[in-house]
């Protein structure tokens, strides 16, 4: 299949704006040109492997798609990621260069060869490094590696061929089926959804894309947004189409219920990353926001299944896309036809033809796939962010004022914890300074808000440990139910007041 850049000139009219970000509006013809200038920058620089660190932006998108072009492999780094995390990618994917908006990269690259600014880009440096650690072992034909939001402080990285990509991005077009959508990107375009649905997809269905930075969208980090200051770029974009996650079709819902008129120009919203309550969705087309829900994961070149106007299912995660399929193995969901390439450095998962997801589900009658729950104990935020609870404890268990320490988080924005000081006569504020602290070692996601002690360590109450001493977290969330949901409502309390 084509790359894209070669299929702008086909696709787009003479003169027609295909992106956009802020007042800068680029033609398909200057956006071809735009990354033919920068494919020629990378190819005097012997550039084979590179990794990008930059906010959403039509930069963002040039060095993606002239990397496509040049046939590249690309390594975007989420911006949310902590210092750590970023070194960990970059430890296991070496590369010849990065490229940032963020001066303070450099701060955490070693052996630096050369610095210099990208002619045209507006922020964009470009480091060049020296690979001093051996180059990863990769699957043959890997165009892009993602890391996910960082189930953990080292999260893997999925390889993916562009021609898979672009294969998805095709598919996904048909199914939603606009003719020259305009596009609003309101998540991280290093997200890989965002990435194959918000930009190529409409790119592919002779569209436009919207590429402003986050901040004016109204986020703060990853988990915090202004709800004025997103639906006021909305109503200005007035866009066609819109990828959520579960919370902020919960802000435009308030946002709308609360006033805000909802642009008619919206036709498709889809909603993913996390479980979405089917009343949720209701009220959202209620207010007039076309939200439908949809499912997948990086292992499946982003998505799996969706639900369209044409082909809806409520309480479902939609139809599987038509190159895809579905089997339920002892209640888990199996997925074949689109599997990615395998993971960096592990030759074991090269080249398996079906991903195992570790979701319970299964398929109805008609076809539509149902999601009852994660196999495993990983928490899945309201903005998407994949959270291993084991990971943020084990933070806090190394400082010795813990004896018992358990997160809890799906489908809320943010972590709070229940916890047990290992005496007594630790106050509050000594607890609290200690989280204050660990916190600012992780990232913004996975930070822990409320807390309260347990009213009795776990320990004293065999059903809520294992033999070994470990946690029975879906025995605790239900026993403490009530204190973990009026930790969640302080918080909106202290907000309202």
């Amino acid at each position: 299949m084509p790359n894209i850049i070669s299929q702008l000139e086909y696709l787009c009219e003479p003169g027609q704006v295909v992106a956009r970000n802020g007042s800068t509006e680029m033609t398909g013809a200057q956006l071809v040109a735009a990354c033919r200038q920068l494919v020629e920058i990378f190819s005097s620089l012997g550039i084979r492997n590179l990794a990008l660190h930059a906010d959403n932006g039509l930069d963002w998108v040039i060095v993606d798609l002239a990397c496509q072009q040049a046939d590249i492999c690309l390594l975007p780094l989420p911006t949310f990621f902590s210092i750590a995390q970023l070194k960990h990618a970059l430890r296991e994917t070496p590369v010849d260069a990065i490229i940032s908006d963020n001066p303070a990269v450099a701060n955490i690259l070693d052996h630096i060869l050369s610095t210099e600014m990208l002619s045209g880009s507006g922020q964009l440096q470009l480091i060049r490094v020296d690979q001093i650690h051996p180059p990863a072992l990769l699957p043959h034909c890997t165009g892009k590696i993602t890391y996910t939001s960082g189930s953990t402080g080292t999260p893997k990285g999925v390889c993916l061929s562009n021609y898979q990509l672009l294969e998805q991005a095709a598919v996904l077009a048909n199914a939603v089926g606009l003719m020259r959508p305009r596009h609003l990107c309101l998540l991280p375009l290093s997200t890989l959804l965002e990435n194959v649905a918000g930009i190529y997809a409409p790119l592919l269905a002779g569209g436009e894309i919207i590429v402003p930075p986050l901040r004016e969208l109204g986020f703060c980090g990853s988990s915090s947004v202004n709800a004025a200051t997103m639906t006021a770029t909305i109503s200005r974009y007035q866009p066609n189409s819109l990828i959520l996650t579960p919370q902020l079709l919960l802000l435009l819902v308030t946002a709308a219920g609360a006033g805000w008129t909802v642009p008619e120009s919206l036709q498709f919203v889809a909603v993913g990353g996390g479980r979405v309550a089917e009343a949720l969705l209701h009220r959202a087309r209620q207010l007039g926001i076309p939200a439908y829900e949809g499912y997948g994961l990086s292992e499946c070149a982003s998505v799996v299944s969706l639900n369209t106007p044409g082909n809806h299912q409520p309480g479902s995660c939609g139809r599987p896309l038509p190159h895809l399929g579905i089997r339920i193995i002892d209640a888990e969901v199996v997925v074949t036809g689109n599997p990615m390439l395998g993971y960096v450095n592990d030759p074991a998962s090269w080249g398996n033809q079906a991903i195992y997801t570790g979701d319970l589900g299964y398929l109805d009658e008609r076809g539509f796939l149902h999601i009852n729950g994660r196999r495993k104990n990983l928490i899945i935020s309201s903005y998407g962010r994949n959270i291993n609870p084991e990971w943020i404890e084990s933070e806090f268990l190394d400082n010795p004022m813990f004896c018992e320490f358990v997160v809890f988080g799906e489908a809320r924005p943010h972590c709070v914890a229940l916890l047990t000081a290992r005496q007594s006569n630790i106050s509050t504020a000594q607890i609290q300074q200690a989280i204050d602290e660990i916190n600012q070692r992780l990232p913004d996601y996975a930070r822990i808000g409320n807390w309260l002690r347990f009213p009795a360590p776990l320990t004293t109450n065999p059903s809520l440990i294992t033999d070994n001493g470990r946690p029975r977290r879906a025995a605790i969330a239900d026993y403490y139910a009530a204190l973990i949901a009026g930790l969640y409502d302080a918080e909106l309390k202290e907000q309202s007041a």
